[in-house]
Order: structure tokens, then sequence, then C-alpha cells
């Protein structure tokens, strides 16, 4: 009977602190964890079921990896809020599959995405023709973004500054180059582009946000 309590009490002990741990974490949805979420989420979950299993280990020694991985989990987070260089290695970026109803075959073969991944995952949008595409976005998650053509406006918002980093790729997509960005911004009274937060433009306007202390 006393194994049976012990079973019990880890059980609800490790579920309530993973719980709370993952709340710690922040929240996302399943389809949007990167890579290293996946990671520490397995490996807290194998760690919690040998603990379980084997009731006559000291518990300490699983809370402390546990603790350990939740750690290492919050401070990639973090630098990934600091960091566009490092939130692109953990979470990956979006890449654009078909531009201007174009396929960018080069593109695909880096994601490893072939058209058989394509069909399915426009069949699920329920789109029928690759040719009513416009453009498609195969997003870190997996999830593929579509723009078709029939829209009044198939153009997407490509993001130019983020994090007050220049998108360079971004710039060329759309035929401008960093000075053309910086004499417009300048402009419009931005006169430190690190200043900026976020920045896109479309249909010959922008958006811009600045950063936190960089606000009135």
């Amino acid at each position: 009977m006393e194994e049976v309590l012990t079973l019990v009490f880890r059980t609800i002990f490790l579920y309530v602190l993973i719980l709370v741990l993952f709340r710690l974490m922040g929240k996302r949805e399943i389809g949007e964890l990167s890579i290293l979420d996946l990671v520490v989420f397995i490996m807290m979950a194998e760690i919690a079921v040998l603990a379980i299993e084997k009731i006559d280990d000291n518990i300490f020694h699983t809370i402390v990896p546990i603790l350990v991985l939740t750690l290492i989990q919050v401070f990639f987070a973090y630098l990934s809020l600091k960091s566009q260089k490092i939130r692109h290695l953990l979470d990956g970026k979006p890449t654009i599959i078909i531009d201007r109803g174009k396929i960018d075959e080069r593109a695909m073969r880096s994601q490893r995405y072939n058209f058989d991944d394509l069909l399915t995952q426009l069949r699920e949008k329920n789109i029928e023709r690759i040719a009513d595409v416009s453009y498609a976005i195969l997003e870190p998650t997996g999830e593929l973004s579509v723009f078709t053509k029939d829209r009044t406006d198939s153009r997407i918002e490509l993001p130019l500054i983020v994090d007050g980093i220049i998108q360079h790729e971004h710039l060329e997509q759309i035929g401008k180059d960093r000075k053309w960005l910086e004499r417009m911004l300048e402009k419009k009274g931005y006169l430190s582009l690190s200043g900026i937060s976020f920045c896109t433009y479309h249909n010959g306007s922008f958006f811009i946000d600045l950063k936190d202390e960089h606000k009135p």
C-alpha cells in the first residue's frame, strides 16, 4: 500500500511541477514548438517517467535535471528575443516557396520539401491548382501560408527591418536596396534604423514601430 501511495504522490507532484514549468516557459501552440522546445519537452517527459517507475530513487535527482532543462529553455528563449540570428538558428525562418506565381525549386530543396508536400498542403487549403497561387510561404512550424491570385491584392507584406536589423533579402525581393530604405526613412524623420523594432513597406506606404526605449 505504501508503494502505491508513493507512486501516486510522485505522479501528482511531477505532473504539477512540469505543468508549472511549462507555463513559465511561455505560451505556444503545439504546432509552433521549436526544435529546442521539443527536445526539452521530450527529455522532461522521459525523466518524469523514469522517476515514476523507480520509486526507490530520490525524487530530488529528478527535480534537478528538470529544473536545469527549464533554465536552458528560458535562457535560449531570452537570447532568441534579443538576437534574430539565434532566433533563426533555433526556430528557423520562413521560406518563400512560390514567388509571384513562380516555384522556387532551390528554396524547396533547401528545406527538403518536395512537390508532393506542396500539393498536399495546397489541397488542405482547398487550392487545386498551383497556377492559382501568387505566393506560398513555408513557415518555420511547417505550415504553408498561401496568397492566391484572385485576391484584390495578392502581394505580400515583407518585413524590411526586424529588431533594428535590415532584412536585405526582402529588400532584394521588392527591387530595393539599403540606401533606398535609409533615404525613405530619413525623409520620415527616422535617422537611426537600430531604433526601429519593425518596419514593412506595402503599396507605397511604410508601417514603422519603434523599440520601446525609443518611443516618446
